[in-house]
């Protein structure tokens, strides 16, 4: 049974929606999240969270990816801030979960590798996948950049609040008549003001210093409804093999350039 541990970076939504931030939560300490990456556009915006896995690839949400280009997404790593610091990453390709289902809201989950290797530092370190299945009250860490508050604006620090894991079927309940959940996902609630919202999407949430989830839907924002992530122990397979299968066709390529 693995014991938890507390992380914060998730994304909200209001069916079909998405939204992305933290509420109620405060200030990360200062290169205390190494793994947290911020997505952005060309231009610099903010608009979604992610995990470093190793020196080439980070875990974020599906629908933070859908309709997005290498050339048009930038991974920021090393910064609780969104104005200052961090160092910025190309991105070389982008995988998305062939069986992504926007409309359920279902296998909620993508991986972006850059084009160079991440260089590690005391403020850039990578996060390890889960060995165990995440189950109902365990004491989780949400970390992101979401909206302090709907509507409101995305907060220049880096923000974490600890919450609980709720039972699938104990969530299914809550949203009945809203939206399914899954066996694949896993939901927190702690209490009403206190929560996920927009610009949290893709971002980590952590159990014993594992990413077990990805901020992937709920009600904006925290209005007592669960949070509901994409579980990630659910998803180690496809996340290994994806990453494997990437590695195998670059050094088959190299091989074959040197042969010809």
């Amino acid at each position: 049974m693995c014991k938890a541990t507390t992380v914060k970076g998730a994304i909200l939504r209001i069916v079909p929606e998405y939204v992305p931030r933290i509420v109620g939560g405060k200030d990360a300490p200062d290169g205390g999240i190494p793994y947290q990456v911020s997505l952005r556009s060309l231009y610099g915006s903010h608009f979604c969270g992610g995990s470093i896995l190793n020196e080439r690839w980070i875990l974020t949400a599906a629908h933070c990816t859908v309709g997005k280009t290498s050339r048009s997404v930038k991974v920021i790593v090393g910064t609780n801030s969104l104005i200052n610091g961090g160092q910025k990453y190309s991105v070389e390709k982008i995988v998305v979960h062939k069986e992504y289902d926007a409309g359920l809201i279902q296998n909620d989950i993508s991986l972006i590798k850059v084009t160079e290797d991440i260089e590690f530092t005391d403020r850039v370190q990578p996060i390890q996948l889960p060995e165990c299945n995440t189950e109902a009250q365990a004491e989780l860490l949400l970390t992101g950049w979401g909206r302090l508050s709907y509507p409101g604006n995305l907060p220049n620090d880096l923000q974490m609040i600890n919450v609980t894991s709720l039972s699938v079927d104990d969530c299914q309940n809550r949203f009945d008549d809203i939206n399914p959940v899954f066996e694949t996902q896993i939901c927190s609630l702690t209490k009403a003001g206190e929560g996920a919202c927009h610009g949290d999407s893709g971002g980590p949430l952590v159990e014993n210093s594992r990413v077990v989830g990805i901020v992937s839907w709920g009600m904006p924002c925290a209005r007592g409804y669960p949070d509901v992530y994409t579980r990630v122990y659910s998803f180690l397979e496809w996340i290994q093999l994806n990453m494997a299968e990437n590695e195998a066709e670059q050094t088959t390529t190299k091989v074959l350039k040197m042969l010809y």
